[in-house]
Order: structure tokens, then sequence, then C-alpha cells
């Protein structure tokens, strides 16, 4: 019964059987391949990755179809919907971050690395570990948006070119990381 089972759902969904994973590619090696996505991006696109703005642009496509006098009286909103003839969804950077969903979730599938869980500490449970993503991942998008950038835009896209602004704001979440990771360090351990 178990083997008709598990050939039947090796036909239907082979990456969803547990295999060994594929191991990680080498940071140097990725690195490399992440720099050559972003000269891509400035050479076809004409500048350089982003998440921020693809929130930004939603966003404000939404706000203008519930209520477009404010959308069109917004400074911030003005930006991304213009005179209303012109669709933010159609903002390459909506497409940026559609691509690297699908991509990551077929990375995933061809590496057997796609699994239901929940990676965690020994000393945490599972309710405080995303209590505390939930506030980290919003301390992160405040930031950004105060930031006039994500971590892509500002350490990737402004660290290319030499943004002063972008380089301190890198330096910033890497020392602000190293603070937290003292008060939580003993949930990983």
């Amino acid at each position: 019964m178990t083997t008709d089972r598990t050939s039947v759902l090796q036909r239907i969904l082979p990456w969803r059987l547990p295999r060994n994973p594929e191991p990680y590619w080498n940071p140097y090696v990725a690195g490399v391949g992440l720099g050559l996505v972003l000269l891509a991006s400035f050479v076809i696109m004409g500048r350089g990755l982003g998440a921020t703005g693809a929130f930004s642009a939603t966003i404000a496509a939404g706000v203008n179809q519930v209520a477009p006098e404010h959308a069109h009286s917004s400074e911030y909103y003005i930006k991304y919907v213009g005179d209303g003839t012109a669709n933010p969804l159609k903002d390459w950077l909506v497409f940026e971050i559609l691509g690297v969903i699908v991509g990551g979730f077929l990375s995933g599938v061809l590496a057997g690395r796609v699994k239901k869980s929940i990676e965690k500490g020994p000393n945490i449970s599972v309710r405080g570990r995303m209590i505390y993503a939930f506030f980290g991942g919003l301390t992160m998008g405040f930031g950004a948006k105060l930031a006039r950038g994500c971590t892509s835009g500002q350490a990737l896209t402004g660290g290319a070119l030499m943004s002063v602004g972008s380089w301190v704001f890198i330096l910033a979440v890497f020392a602000s990381a190293y603070v937290v990771a003292y008060f939580v360090r003993k949930e990983w351990t």
C-alpha cells in the first residue's frame, strides 16, 4: 500500500518527496552571479535592482483603485500613478519581485529543499520565532522606507554606484544585526 502511494506521488509530485538536498552554492560564486545580474540590470533596464519600489507601486495602484482622488492629491502616490493613464503595476520592479518568488521556489524544488518547516533554535517556540520574524520584517520594512530603499536597492545598487548614503546604510544594517544578535543569541544555541 505504501509503495503504491509513494510511486503515485513520485510520478505526480516528485519534488514533494523527501530526498537528500543539493549542497548550497559557494557564496563567492553566488556573489559573482548576483553581481552579473546587477550589471545586466544596469545594461538592459538602465537602473539597478530593488524590491521596495515594487511594493510601493503595488500599494499606489491599490490606493488609486479605491480612492483615486487621494492618490492624485498625494505627493507620494502621484510619483507612481502619474496622470492616471499609466498602470504602476507595469513597472519592471513588480515583475522582478514576481521573478524572485517564482525563481526561488523553482530553485528550491530543483535542489530538493522545498519542505514545510520553520527554522528555529532549540530554545525558542515556533510562536516566539514567528513573533521575532514578524517584528524583524516590520522593522526592516520601516527602515527601508526611511532609508529610501531596501537592502537590494541601497546596498547592491547604491553600493555599486559608490553612494556614501548606501554604504552608511549597509554598515548600519550589519552593526544593528550584531547588536541585536547579542540579545537573541540564546534562542539559537
